[in-house]
């Protein structure tokens, strides 16, 4: 298996933290602008794709901070992705911090998926 790139992206959103972890942390969050369903039993997360299923297992949990998964596929790797609440102390401003990993060949179209899903969220929370 190639090796995969750890990579970053920030997304300002201005909303309040307690609702964006909402989104990000429950399968109906999920369900509204990640994928189109989201199924959790335990600590296994399904995604659900027009025709495609992914399972995810997740890793941490700290509300109302961030939530971190690992898919299935990748078991006995060291790669996640992790959605991150952080707010800037002196301005209060609200980032949503997205870290993934993709191979290298492959980290522009992740970026291009993140921001078009984080886009969605952005208008379903009316901060676009």
């Amino acid at each position: 298996m190639e090796d995969k790139i750890k990579y970053e992206m920030e997304f300002p959103i201005q909303v309040s933290p307690s609702l964006l972890y909402q989104y990000i942390s429950t399968p109906s969050g999920l369900s509204e602008w990640y994928a189109d369903n989201v199924n959790s039993r335990g600590e296994f997360y399904t995604f659900i794709w027009s025709g495609s299923e992914e399972k995810a297992k997740l890793l941490s949990k700290k509300s109302p901070e961030r939530i971190k998964f690992r898919w299935v596929e990748d078991e006995g790797e060291d790669f996640y992705f992790e959605l991150r609440i952080q707010v800037d102390e002196i301005t209060k401003d609200v980032s949503l911090m997205v870290t993934d990993f993709a191979e290298e060949d492959e980290i522009e179209e992740g970026k291009m998926l993140w921001d078009n899903m984080v886009s969605n969220l952005k208008s379903i929370l009316g901060s676009a």
